[in-house]
C-alpha cells in the first residue's frame, strides 16, 4: 500500500525539495560569515593560530582568510583583498556557483556540474603556489595578512 504523500517512482521533486540543499548550504555559509563578522579575528585569542605560521613563521595560502571574511562582512573590500585576495576570489566564485545552482534548481534543471579541465586545476595550483612564495619573500610584504 502506498502512502498518499509518497512520491511516485520517476516523479520530479517539487521546487521546495530541489531548493532544500542549496538553502541549507546558504544557512551554513551565512552562519559562518555571521560568526566571523561578529567575532573579530584581528583580536588575539578568538581563533587558533595557523600551525604553519606558528611553527615556521611562513604564511600559508589560507593565512588571512578569516580576516578577509571579517572585512567582507563589514563591507571593507580593500581590507579583505589585502588580508587574502585569493580567499575573496574564492568567496565570489562560490557565490556565483551557488546562484547558478539555485536558478537551475528553481527551473527544474539539474545542478551544475563542476568538471574543470586539468590544465585549469594545475594553473590555479601554480597561482596559489606563486602567491604563497611571493607573500613570504621580503618584496611580498604587502601580501601579509
Amino acid at each position: 500500500m502506498h502512502s498518499v504523500n509518497a512520491p511516485t517512482p520517476g516523479a520530479t521533486p517539487g521546487r521546495a525539495a530541489r531548493l532544500a540543499v542549496p538553502a541549507g548550504l546558504l544557512v551554513v555559509a551565512a552562519g559562518a560569515f555571521a560568526y566571523v563578522g561578529a567575532v573579530d579575528p584581528n583580536e588575539p585569542g578568538h581563533y587558533p593560530a595557523c600551525p604553519l605560521l606558528r611553527l615556521t613563521g611562513l604564511y600559508c595560502p589560507g593565512c588571512g582568510g578569516l580576516r578577509s571574511a571579517h572585512a567582507v562582512v563589514h563591507g571593507d573590500l580593500p581590507a579583505a583583498l589585502q588580508a587574502n585576495a585569493p580567499a575573496v576570489l574564492g568567496y565570489a566564485v562560490c557565490a556565483v556557483l551557488w546562484t547558478v545552482w539555485v536558478v537551475r534548481a528553481a527551473r527544474g534543471g539539474p545542478p551544475p556540474r563542476i568538471d574543470p579541465p586539468p590544465v585549469l586545476l594545475w594553473s590555479l595550483g601554480a597561482l596559489l603556489l606563486a602567491f604563497t612564495v611571493v607573500r613570504n619573500l621580503p618584496l611580498g610584504g604587502w601580501l601579509h595578512p
